[in-house]
């Protein structure tokens, strides 16, 4: 696996609708959060993503799963891209 190049995790969506909605799952789950712009090496529907602290990894999938939030894909980032991590 590479090596990551920061501490932060991101969030693609294919829809803003979804995006929105897991903005205030995670918010209301006490998870620091930014919505901010999807880099252009992800490939995705929506035009935000959300980045969130590793280590709230675990946390963020069981709430992903949990309400059924469709998302393209959760991705971290290192030196030349984003990486995929399954679900």
């Amino acid at each position: 696996m590479d090596e990551w190049i920061n501490d932060w995790m991101l969030i693609a969506f294919d829809s803003t609708q979804q995006a929105l909605r897991a903005e205030m799952l995670l918010e209301f789950a006490e998870i620091e959060i930014d919505l901010f712009p999807t880099p252009k090496e992800i490939t995705a529907g929506c035009a935000l993503c959300i980045q969130f602290p590793k280590e709230d990894l675990e946390r963020v999938q069981k709430i992903i799963r949990n309400e059924f939030v469709e998302i393209r894909g959760l991705y971290f980032k290192t030196e030349e891209s984003y990486d995929n991590i399954p679900m």
